[in-house]
């Protein structure tokens, strides 16, 4: 595991704990490092930092870095396979999404909200370690594994659900299940879904309008006080993803024309609540 701060040195000390409805760990003993020179050349990388640390943990990770080695990604977002393909042989790139509501609840300690465990990786021509990947994932216990044919329509697909649903939970400061409870909450909650599957679909994806019944139904399906990583971030103080998220659609809306004024109006709101951030 690659961690840095008071993270890395709990995890040494202590191992690392994961709290969830589904059952505890405590004390996992995981060998972790700041240094991915400590490591050395891998099988496997499973690239997970927030956002606006892509390009420098790319950059970072060169050591890890072997001529069979594979990269799978798992950020949010539609654009980690392209940045990381900048500091990394874009063949050795694989796009994925993730479906795991989780946050670093303290030093040493993840917490799990409970709610959808699915992870999706895309095929990548059959390579034989994505293949082990994936089916590891199928036999695993306690989540939904899947390997997609087309894993940048099932990044897009993730990215119409998660930005609707972090920016309007985190302007709001409320977590999901009190946002599609109220009724004008819940109308502009479907107006930023029905933005982002036109957007998607001016970027040369093909969602029909049931992405967004399919999307409201998600957002239905989550625990009552399910709280989205952002709504955590303006909660803690901490650096927001707008920029690759509610932003990144307002831009991509304007590029094609297509209108985003839900859309806009979260980003601008968001913000102002951060300082600009």
């Amino acid at each position: 595991m690659i961690a840095r701060g008071a993270h890395l040195t709990s995890i040494r000390q202590n191992g690392l704990s994961i709290e969830s409805p589904l059952g505890e760990v405590s004390g996992l003993r995981i060998p972790a490092t700041d240094d991915p020179s400590d490591i050395g050349v891998v099988d496997l990388v499973i690239f997970t930092v927030k956002l606006w640390d892509t390009e420098a943990a790319a950059k970072a990770m060169q050591p890890l870095i072997g001529p069979h080695t594979r990269v799978v990604t798992l950020q949010n977002g539609i654009d980690s396979v392209a940045v990381i393909s900048l500091q990394v042989a874009s063949h050795q790139v694989v796009g994925g999404v993730i479906y795991l509501f989780a946050v670093i609840d303290r030093p040493g300690v993840v917490r799990n909200s409970g709610g959808v465990h699915k992870m999706i990786v895309g095929t990548d021509n059959q390579n034989p370690l994505i293949a082990e990947l994936v089916e590891a994932l199928v036999q695993a216990p306690g989540i939904e594994g899947l390997a997609s044919e087309d894993v940048r329509r099932t990044i897009w697909q993730k990215y119409i659900r998660l930005v609707p649903l972090s920016a309007a939970a985190a302007l709001t400061r409320r977590p999901i299940g009190h946002v599609r409870d109220n009724t004008t909450d819940r109308k502009f909650l479907q107006s930023l879904l029905e933005e982002l599957v036109a957007v998607a679909n001016a970027e040369g994806q093909d969602f029909a309008d049931r992405e967004v019944t399919d999307g409201i139904d998600f957002y239905d399906g989550l625990p009552q006080e399910f709280k989205p990583s952002m709504l955590e971030d303006v909660e803690r103080g901490n650096c927001l993803e707008l920029p690759w998220l509610s932003s990144r659609v307002c831009e991509l809306g304007q590029l094609h024309g297509v209108a985003t004024p839900a859309n806009w109006a979260a980003n601008w709101g968001l913000c102002l609540q951060v300082g600009g951030m």
